[in-house]
């Protein structure tokens, strides 16, 4: 009765500039498990991973998740197919806790904190000005919330030299942050994401920069390759009272060791469409926890993901605030069914239902569209 009837990929489009995309799991007692897998401008590859893992399980009992969702770290198919197995896994943990009749957290262990702290990340919710940042931050802090993330310095990339290009958007970026700093005051956290567009030298003149905000880290300064001066950055970030946090794109323990056993990160931001699902980063926090390393996931996409980070914020003890994705569209809260998704003052509380508590409303859902020109430069990704 447990074995896997179906698995569906489904795309959806919610705002000129997003798609989301979900795993759904069905099995032939009739249970539905969900999980996410948007990976933003890869969703036809993410079709055909899912087309060819539902043809490679279809009749397996969905109970064996530890088997059926490994993940392999020198498997072929990269960051999609680690994260359409992601989304498996979170279908299978669904899966499981619906079936032992539990909420999510309660079958992992039970949970270390309800609700879960957040925060919000404005980027897509801001018109890119330093007043249109500032007034995105204001509307988060009305909301409840004590800390905010913003990712101030598109079009910047290090590889196009000392351009007039750079210097502008450089000094636009130091513009949002002190608008951002200055309408938050000084006691809600700002943090700054920086896409990798920094090279390690304009990363140590950034450090420097930022300084005089306070800012509570600074994020992906520098491509993660570079762990030696991941690790120098860093040390110049502790000196000036900030943590340096990343790491969101990897997938796999084994991927995460080098990075916590070199010191990069204060912080690192596994995302559980990922890094392997829930379990595999419960195991990436235990890892950092042995390192004195915070983890905050990264969660910037739709509901599910959120639902998903939720329960598993609730039970890692070296947990530190979990990201949404704050004023981007409502379709966040509408597009689901089940418990409300809704913040209550800067925080998730835990879902009760059994399993993940929501699942995919019936629609209509607009199919996901090709995004000719993706909001990220493809040369950050």
């Amino acid at each position: 009765m447990s074995a896997i009837a179906s698995v569906a990929f489904r795309g959806i489009n919610v705002t000129p500039k997003t798609n989301w995309c979900f795993l759904e799991v069905r099995t032939e007692d009739g249970l539905l498990g969900t999980g996410e897998c948007t990976l933003a401008n890869q969703e036809p590859l993410l079709e055909a991973e899912a087309t060819r893992l539902a043809a490679r399980i279809a009749g397996e009992d969905a109970r064996h998740r530890n088997r059926l969702a490994r993940l392999i770290p020198h498997a072929p198919g990269g960051l999609v197919a680690a994260t359409v197995l992601s989304a498996f896994e979170q279908a299978l943990a669904d899966l499981a806790a619906q079936r032992a009749g539990q909420p999510l957290h309660l079958f992992l262990g039970g949970a270390l904190r309800d609700p879960v702290p957040l925060y919000a990340n404005i980027n897509r919710g801001a018109e890119r000005t330093p007043a249109g940042f500032a007034a995105a931050a204001t509307r988060a802090v009305a909301a409840g919330f004590r800390a905010v993330k913003l990712a101030p310095f598109e079009p910047l990339v290090w590889e196009d030299g000392l351009s007039d290009g750079n210097r502008a958007a450089y000094a636009e970026g130091l513009a949002r942050i002190a608008a951002v700093r200055a309408a938050v005051g000084p006691d809600v956290a700002v943090m700054v994401d920086a896409h990798w567009r920094f090279s390690p030298g304009g990363a140590a003149a950034l450090i420097r920069d930022v300084a005089e905000f306070r800012l509570f880290w600074l994020e992906c300064p520098v491509a993660e390759a570079n762990r030696a001066e991941i690790v120098r950055l860093r040390g110049m970030a502790n000196d000036r009272g900030m943590r340096l946090a990343g790491a969101e794109t990897l997938a796999g323990l084994a991927a995460y060791r080098p990075v916590i056993e070199a010191g990069c990160y204060d912080v690192l931001m596994p995302d559980v469409k990922h890094a392997g699902g829930i379990e595999e980063i419960r195991r990436i926090a235990a890892l950092a926890q042995t390192a004195g390393v915070e983890i905050a996931p990264h969660n910037p996409t739709g509901p599910v993901c959120h639902a998903h980070s939720v329960h598993l914020c609730a039970v890692i003890p070296n947990f530190l605030l979990l990201e949404v994705q704050f004023g981007e569209t409502e379709r966040f809260f509408d597009m689901v069914e089940g418990e409300s998704l809704r913040f209550r003052d800067g925080a998730a509380p835990l879902p009760e239902a059994p399993g993940l508590g929501i699942r995919l409303g019936p629609g209509p859902h607009a199919p996901w569209i090709r995004m000719d020109r993706p909001w990220l430069d493809p040369r950050l990704g």
